[in-house]
């Protein structure tokens, strides 16, 4: 599997040579680049380079579909009443991280989405490429994949899939997505839930963020602990809880409720960028 990975990695730089290669983004910037990763497909993010030298980089992967709808000139307003990770990317920018808000690839772009694209080579073939161009932009800092509702899915993925020099450096799931819509426990043969993954390949600092008010059928508080107990491979892992936020107003499962820390972003920011600065075991 790992030597597929790594074909797909080698036939996609191909292709991305076709572009102009990603040199530093100057302090305070922001970009939105549209990566070759495929022949023929692209794949947009929103790249933010914070105004003092960043201390790490962030590829935030929005839940859902997976579709953020990056437009060419996006606006501080831009998506202020969606995800949880894309409307937060200013505070991400504001710890000194450089920021990378990551759309579906052009070739997925459809109402479904990623889908069970979400765990394939390929998808975590794209994703390499990204870590690759993320690090030229923010001058070979470290880089961590972070993922909140079914974006947990891509980004956990990914990390179990990619080998040195071509993963991330670390891992922070939020809101994970561990249980079927039924609520029940998926078998290992179902994509879509955190199970499905070999979650012992994952070898990165990982953190675990969930709000214990959180009331969506497929990210349960309870299952956070087995969850932890899963990521035996991870040299470092910890988990945070946050406790309150707004009254909901989308469903349970919705970006603008608990599941999606509502009122409660810079608490759940602050603490994904202190342990991604200085990451530190669960005590």
């Amino acid at each position: 599997m790992q030597r597929a990975i790594k074909r797909m990695i080698l036939a996609a730089m191909s292709t991305a040579c076709l572009v102009a290669p990603a040199s530093a983004q100057a302090p305070g910037k922001a970009a939105v680049v549209d990566l070759a990763v495929r022949p023929g497909v692209t794949m947009r993010y929103l790249a933010l380079a914070p105004l003092n030298p960043p201390l790490a980089a962030v590829i935030l992967f929005t839940g859902g579909p997976g579709i953020a709808n990056i437009p060419d000139n996006p606006d501080p307003n831009w998506a202020s009443r969606g995800n949880f990770l894309v409307r937060s990317r200013e505070l991400f920018r504001g710890h000194r991280l450089f920021v990378a808000v990551v759309d579906a690839p052009s070739d997925h772009k459809s109402e479904t989405g990623l889908g069970h694209f979400r765990v394939s080579g390929e998808h975590a073939a794209d994703i390499a490429l990204l870590i690759a161009d993320v690090r030229k932009r923010s001058a070979g800092i470290p880089v961590w994949l972070v993922g909140t509702s079914m974006g947990t899915i891509s980004a956990a993925s990914a990390a179990a899939r990619l080998q040195a020099p071509s993963a991330a450096d670390g891992l922070v799931l939020s809101s994970t997505v561990t249980a079927h819509p039924s609520g029940k426990h998926p078998p290992p043969d179902v994509a879509d839930g955190m199970y499905s993954l070999d979650l012992e390949a994952i070898r990165v600092p990982t953190l675990l963020v969930y709000n214990r008010a959180d009331a969506c059928n497929r990210t349960p508080p309870s299952d956070v602990p087995k969850l932890e107990r899963s990521l035996k491979g991870a040299p470092r892992v910890a988990v945070v809880a946050i406790d309150g936020g707004d009254k909901p107003i989308s469903d349970g499962c919705g970006p603008l409720d608990a599941h999606g820390f509502l009122g409660r972003e810079a608490a759940a920011v602050t603490a994904i960028a202190d342990w991604i600065l200085q990451p530190k075991p669960a005590q």
